[in-house]
């Protein structure tokens, strides 16, 4: 269980110290129940930001095959019959 009896103001502070106060006890709650996930987070890496860019890049190089296959198959043995 997480303790927030730790951070107050004094007796008789004002309403901004308490205020203050709350947003602090409640800013650590947070962090603390976040941790996991951060953690979890970060040893998953970026796998759908991979996943994107493989899956746009052969979806870019099929675009392009499939509209330019009689000219890329021209420049290709073009550049081949240069070679033999």
């Amino acid at each position: 269980m997480i303790r927030t009896n730790s951070i107050a103001p004094t007796d008789g502070g004002t309403p901004m110290e308490h205020r203050d106060a709350a947003l602090l006890r409640l800013y650590v709650m947070l962090d603390t129940l976040a941790r996991p996930l951060r953690q979890r987070r970060d040893e998953r890496g970026d796998v759908p930001g991979w996943v994107f860019i493989t899956v746009m890049s052969v979806g870019l190089v099929g675009a392009i095959g499939s509209v330019a296959r009689g000219e890329l198959q021209g420049i290709l043995s073009a550049a081949l019959g240069q070679v033999r």
